[in-house]
């Protein structure tokens, strides 16, 4: 049977499309399911500000009467005008490994693209680098985090098929909670507290973070302005950013450093690894799937890093390594044995260096796609 692609415009194509990934990830025992309710915030236009800023486009792909695989695609303007590109994003690609399927859906954005006068598609990805971001291609059979995406190796396959070539790659670092802190950064610490040009600010309360989440978020767009594909959040994004991520947020693995005058120099966020409670919920926070995650929480042994940055003026001046020292300060007296790094960028030499010398080794890894239009 021929493919049809639909636009997503009512709300039961829109639910179908959150729904679908499932389907396609029956008996793969890694794979993570979405938590739906904040997909259908996600993917809302109307409750998204992301949507504000970009062109953006849904599309289920048909097989007869019977869905078999959606995209989205994405024109991002901010981005695009930052950085001084012509690209199109492809993201939330699904489907089976089917060539018929993917061509369908990957020539349908291309087509878009091309309308809208762009010059290249590259992807996966989202909004923002908040969004998952790239097809794994290493790590299949690692504990995956709620901000990557798993999917088949057969994706990979399928876009090289469409002419897709690598753009760049991310890496993630399984980093061991050691046994006795590094010598030499304890060494840095004591040094930086004899300056007294920094101190760390730690906290045990949930309600003492609130007020922090907008001077840290303005940091983060600060720090990760020259990052590949980054556009600054706005106010409003950033309010929606931290009502997604301040209700599982432990006060312990938060932690800022502040500078003379008390303001913000760095920061570093992690989040205990509760996958495995999602799992078990299948993604749903109703009617027990909320206690499961929290469960999980409680009992995880993987803290997931999830942002972190330093003022440019203050790198290198040690800022980061007490950040690093107390994050893994926390998680050993919480019982954790791992950290994992979060996305790197292959190319950022100076964060991987850092990774390693606390021993870390690359266990995933995830490539972003393009295509020349």
């Amino acid at each position: 049977m021929p493919i049809r692609i639909d636009e997503v415009r009512s709300r039961r194509d829109l639910d179908r499309f959150i729904t679908l990934p499932p389907k396609f990830h029956q008996g793969h025992a890694n794979w993570l399911p979405p938590i739906y309710a904040e997909d259908r915030w996600f993917f809302d236009s109307k409750k998204n500000p992301s949507f504000k800023h970009d062109d953006t486009l849904l599309l289920l792909a048909y097989r007869d009467r019977e869905p078999v695989g959606r995209i989205m695609g994405i024109v991002p303007r901010r981005a695009n005008e930052i950085h001084g590109e012509k690209n199109g994003r492809f993201g939330f690609l699904e489907c089976e490994d089917d060539r018929e399927v993917a061509h369908a859906l990957l020539q349908a954005v291309e087509q878009w693209a091309r309308r809208l006068g762009l010059a290249r598609i590259v992807g996966p990805m989202g909004f923002s680098d908040q969004d998952p971001e790239g097809f794994m291609v290493e790590g299949f059979e690692e504990t995956p985090t709620i901000a990557c995406t798993y999917n088949l190796d057969s994706m990979n396959r399928l876009v090289i098929g469409e002419g897709y070539r690598k753009e760049i790659d991310y890496v993630v670092y399984s980093i061991p909670v050691p046994e006795e802190m590094p010598p030499d950064q304890l060494r840095v610490i004591d040094r930086i507290a004899r300056r007294g040009n920094f101190r760390i600010v730690e906290f045990s309360k949930k309600k003492e973070l609130k007020p922090l989440v907008r001077p840290i978020l303005d940091l983060m767009n600060e720090c990760f302005r020259d990052i590949y594909g980054y556009a600054a959040l706005d106010a409003e994004e950033m309010q929606a950013l931290a009502k997604r991520y301040l209700p599982v947020l432990d006060p312990r693995f938060l932690k800022i450093v502040v500078d003379k005058e008390e303001v913000i120099s760095g920061f570093i966020i992690g989040i205990p690894n509760f996958t495995e409670g999602i799992r078990k919920a299948k993604g749903r926070l109703f009617p027990f799937g909320l206690i499961r995650i929290l469960r999980a929480s409680k009992r995880a042994r993987q803290l997931d890093l999830l942002l972190g940055g330093v003022k440019e003026k203050y790198r290198g001046r040690g800022v980061e390594v007490m950040l690093g020292l107390k994050i893994v300060e926390s998680a050993k007296k919480a019982g954790y044995v791992r950290l994992d790094s979060h996305r790197e960028l292959e190319d950022n030499l100076k964060v991987r260096a850092a990774m390693e010398h606390w021993g870390g080794v690359v266990y995933k890894r995830f490539r972003v796609y393009v295509k020349d239009l």
